[in-house]
């Protein structure tokens, strides 16, 4: 049998929220905070209500789980997983991890709320499960060598969703394995293609992770048999293009991932944060207005450099586009959930800054990757004066963290989009207890109690 997947289901396992040092439990109560508050703001984004109202007006609701929006409603857990997780990925401001490209809690946490209200785990049980499926999803992203176009949505963190859903199904260290391995096929292989070009299919794709994580526990305590081997298959010659089993045991147990995370406070892909940091101290240092800016020159790393469309399509590319990203930053202060609308990216003040970034790849720079994601800034005004500054990393990580009043704000701005101002003190209050929970109602009682505001 393979071993690794052995461990890591054994390490799933024995896992309880006790054997958590103090600092894992606090980041696992500020990853629970921030990703409700990012399913709340995309439960509101117009393709994921409409799928909603969809998929529960053809049958899709037989109350098992609960879709994280207002007015709450419950669909069968699968469902819930799927739509959870797609309005989570929706609004690109998620977390991930700092050297991994894993974002695990947005894709792990659905399958857990979905699992834990079914099975009707306390919020002790809940916590433990998303820091374990996350450190699942993180471990087997460091060791899979990635294709240079995918997209890491529905791949290694998918597994983690599973072992996580397998656990609070109740499964053993042998049952959490043998669904892993039964989820290995079900690996998807999205594009980063699909974000310059503003395709909101990616979205689905880390929805599917939530979904599977509810599925494929079924599956194996049904009896279905995963090929052994089948994970490392998957990773290093299917949807991956190689696979290193060594650097996904290491420490495990005494280093958790979670802890290496990062937030992110600006609604945009997080590599092209650095440029944005080194925008915001030229900025700082002018004062210009949109008129008085001749030319921003960003010269950054390969992965960021290529997002540098001056045209998005829609509100999803936008998000995926420097130029906009930087104009943003110009004309509102903020590059945050209400930079990125449809008005904005039509707005002819954003069209025509947009034109002004350049952005261009510094090798030197690609060469520092992943230990630093460097970007240069070189904003030059009319009249001729300029003023040129460097980012070696952004702020948000684990190494230069926000402070955690930011990451409150930010979960108040996006669950006060849903929310009535009792009910978003009412959550935060919620979540920040969620180790005493006696289940999820917990929880889902305030959404229930405080309507949109």
């Amino acid at each position: 049998m393979s071993a690794l997947v052995d461990t890591l289901a054994a390490h799933v396992a024995r896992t309880r929220w006790g054997d958590l040092p103090a600092p894992v439990q606090h980041q696992a109560h500020l990853v629970l905070l921030d990703t409700i508050g990012v399913m709340l703001a995309g439960s509101v984004q117009p393709e994921v209500a409409q799928l909603r109202r969809a998929l529960l007006a053809r049958g899709a609701a037989n109350g098992e789980a609960t879709l994280i929006c207002t007015p709450p409603v419950k669909a069968d857990a699968r469902t819930a997983a799927l739509l959870n997780g797609i309005a989570g990925r929706s609004v690109e401001l998620c977390e991930g991890h700092r050297f991994v490209s894993c974002q695990a809690a947005v894709q792990v946490l659905p399958a857990v709320l979905a699992m834990g209200e079914l099975m009707r785990a306390s919020g002790a049980e809940l916590l433990t499960a998303l820091v374990i499926g996350y450190d699942i999803g993180v471990r087997l992203g460091a060791g899979l060598a990635a294709h240079p176009r995918a997209h890491q949505n529905g791949q290694t963190a998918m597994l983690g969703a599973i072992a996580a859903g397998a656990s609070l199904r109740g499964l053993d260290a042998a049952g959490i394995a043998q669904a892993m391995r039964i989820g290995a096929p079900l690996v998807l292989a999205p594009s980063y293609s699909h974000t310059v070009a503003g395709a909101t299919a990616l979205n689905v794709a880390g929805g599917m992770s939530g979904f599977e994580g509810v599925l494929v526990p079924e599956l194996a305590s049904a009896g279905y048999v995963g090929l052994d081997g089948a994970v490392e298959e998957a990773l290093s010659e299917l949807v991956g293009a190689g696979f290193d089993p060594a650097p996904v045991t290491e420490d495990l147990g005494s280093r958790w991932e979670i802890t290496r995370n990062h937030f992110r406070l600006r609604a945009c892909c997080n590599p092209i944060y650095s440029a944005l940091d080194a925008l915001q101290e030229a900025l700082e240092r002018w004062h210009p207005s949109a008129e008085e800016i001749e030319r921003i020159e960003v010269e950054t790393y390969a992965f960021a450099s290529v997002m540098n469309n001056q045209s998005p399509a829609n509100y999803f590319a936008a998000k995926y586009s420097l130029p906009h990203a930087a104009a943003a930053m110009v004309l509102l202060g903020h590059a945050g959930y209400h930079a990125f609308t449809a008005a904005r990216v039509n707005d002819p003040a954003f069209v025509a800054l947009r034109r002004k970034v350049v952005v261009r790849e510094d090798p030197a720079f690609t060469a520092q990757v992943p230990k630093l994601k460097p970007a240069r800034v070189t904003l030059t005004l009319t009249g001729g004066r300029s003023s040129t500054h460097v980012c070696d990393s952004a702020r948000g990580d684990f190494q230069r963290p926000h402070p955690e009043a930011a990451l409150r704000s930010k979960f108040r701005e996006l669950a006060g989009l849903v929310l009535s101002t009792e009910g978003v003190s009412g959550l935060e209050a919620a979540i920040d207890r969620a180790h005493e929970w006696r289940d999820l109602d917990d929880l889902l009682s305030v959404i229930r109690t405080y309507g949109a505001a």
